[in-house]
């Protein structure tokens, strides 16, 4: 058999196979929510959405002012960019987070505690 012909017959099969794993990996990562988290920056994001959250007095006066809502804090929790030279990331039991991002178009930082089984919003500064 010529190398044309088995370069061919060499494409098309692994042609057919990219096309069954795309569409493979794609129905797995729909149904099951799973991403790929290599980076600090997003290790460390969804480490903190996967646990429960609560706020500390001065956020809570924030959402009754409506001034901040759970949906901008969830929006710093998936698109935020943390600064871990700012943060205090060696500190027991918790450590404690800041996340750059922005609120009303206008540039925020979250301050985020994060404890064993919670986190903890602990202020939000313009």
């Amino acid at each position: 058999m010529a190398f044309i012909k088995r370069l061919g017959y060499y494409l098309v099969g692994l042609s057919i196979g990219i096309i069954f794993l795309a569409i493979f990996f794609k129905k797995k990562s729909e149904e099951t929510g799973v991403s790929f988290c290599y980076f600090p920056n997003c290790r460390t994001l969804k480490d903190i959405r996967s646990k429960p959250l609560s706020y500390s007095e001065e956020i809570n006066q924030l959402i009754l002012n409506k001034e901040l809502d759970s949906i901008m804090i969830a929006a710093f929790l998936f698109d935020g960019d943390v600064d871990f030279s700012g943060s205090d990331t060696k500190s027991q039991p918790c450590k404690t987070y800041r996340i750059e991002g922005e609120v009303n178009e206008k540039e925020a930082v979250l301050t985020v505690r994060n404890c064993a089984s919670k986190a903890v919003v602990e202020q939000i500064t313009y």
